[in-house]
């Protein structure tokens, strides 16, 4: 009878997993289709991608582009750390030895999700004017619709959310510009 530890059977199992899902796929073989989904439309474009749909063309945009380190330290009106991408956002963080600040950037469903939960929640929301296709702004955030993409700016300071109106809506506009 042989006998194992637990940290190897786990330390095993994690490796066979790891194998398992690289199976499949050798080389230039293609990968495998469901046997229930809709064959490629003719000339290989998938169902339903047509020009018809409503996802924008355009590329992925870049959070910390739309937001530059500049711009967020004049936001918060304090010096900040360098943005932290993370998939689709951007943070700037005040330092350690403070004050309190921090400028986010949202992307895509994330920055639409993040509306509809203040909505959601109640929060004062007015809509800002010639900005963007679409564009709102509460205390402490604005939220810009551009050619199907929404992105999200959001201010976390120790002050008084009025006082970062303004600024904000001036972010909105540049992001819009930006977009």
């Amino acid at each position: 009878m042989i006998v194992r530890s637990r940290p190897s059977l786990v330390a095993l199992t994690a490796l066979a997993l790891a194998l398992s899902a690289g199976c499949g796929r050798f080389g230039d073989d293609p990968p495998a289709t469901d046997p229930g989904a809709a064959p490629p439309a003719v000339g290989g474009a998938a169902p339903g991608t047509g020009p018809t749909d409503a996802a924008p063309a355009a590329g992925p945009l870049d959070a910390c582009a739309l937001v530059s380190k500049a711009e967020a330290e004049k936001l918060a009106g304090t010096p900040l750390e360098d943005g932290v991408p993370v998939r689709e956002t951007c943070t700037y963080t005040g330092p350690v030895t403070g004050p309190t600040a921090q400028v986010e950037v949202y992307v895509g469903d994330g920055a639409k999700k993040f509306l509809d939960i203040e909505r959601e929640l109640g929060h004062e929301i007015w809509p800002l004017p010639g900005v963007g296709d679409e564009a709102y702004a509460e205390d402490g955030a604005v939220f810009v619709q551009k050619g199907g993409r929404w992105v999200a700016v959001k201010l976390v300071l120790l002050a008084d959310p009025k006082e970062s109106r303004e600024p904000l809506e001036r972010v909105a506009g540049t992001v819009a510009g930006r977009m």
